[in-house]
């Protein structure tokens, strides 16, 4: 299996953790994409794609129809978005992306995580060549699918891999092709479960279980912090 599969199934037993944290981060990104565009996820793409990944966590339709109403509260006026870059013990490079509505409160706090686990946050840019932007959609495979005309019909969508395993079909991409890559997969009859838009190293490192100890406790802390929302390593 490619890269993508194997970073996308760890990302899949990893992330987030318990319910509690998943849900609120979950909302905020419903909520900034209702902000961006319409509240109708029909006529909004991006509000559309974050519905899509919170029904595929179970969140609740009550959560969401919540989170699409706060796009026009008061308090989300000021809510954006911001990522920041870092350098962990043993080599390790972190990208973290934020929403936050208070974007001291959020510096601080991942300046101080870094930190108190001899981290050092970096200036943004300095990892931006370290990692590869890509769009990864998943869907489920289905009795009558061929998966090299999938591919075919793909191509011009900006398809770069579609693997299939375990009756699960991830297609990659890269950043750019995300909207257009969703909207064939659709125009296409097929029911997407996950689409998403992640990092990964162009040059993995691996470390050891010790040496991984140290650098779990920096991602615990981050993950738990309610402004991150998604944590991504040079680990391989």
């Amino acid at each position: 299996m490619g890269r993508a599969f194997e970073y996308r199934k760890a990302s899949k037993m990893k992330r987030w953790g318990a319910m509690s944290k998943l849900f609120p981060k979950l909302g905020k990104i419903i909520t900034m994409a209702a902000k961006e565009g319409s509240s109708d996820p029909d006529m909004n793409a991006k509000l559309r794609t974050a519905i899509l990944n919170a029904k595929a966590e179970n969140m609740p339709k009550d959560n969401i129809d919540a989170a699409i109403k706060r796009a026009s509260a008061k308090d989300t006026a000021s809510m954006l978005e911001v990522n920041f870059e870092g350098k962990a013990p043993h080599g390790v490079l972190i990208f973290i992306e934020c929403m936050t509505d208070n974007n001291t409160r959020t510096v601080a706090n991942v300046k101080n995580i870094l930190t108190k686990h001899a981290g050092e946050l970096l200036t943004n840019g300095s990892l931006e060549f370290m990692f590869d932007r890509k769009a990864l959609v998943e869907f489920d495979m289905k009795e009558d699918m061929d998966i090299e005309e999938l591919e075919l019909e793909l191509i011009d969508a900006g398809l770069e891999e579609i693997e299939a395993e375990d009756g699960e079909v991830l297609v990659t991409a890269d950043y750019t092709s995300f909207g257009t890559l969703n909207e064939a997969i659709e125009g296409m009859g097929i029911e997407i479960k996950k689409a998403n838009l992640e990092r990964m190293a162009n040059s993995p490192i691996s470390i050891t279980e010790e040496q991984q100890a140290d650098i779990d406790k920096i991602l615990e802390r981050l993950e738990d912090d309610e402004d991150v929302q998604k944590v991504f390593t040079n680990l391989s």
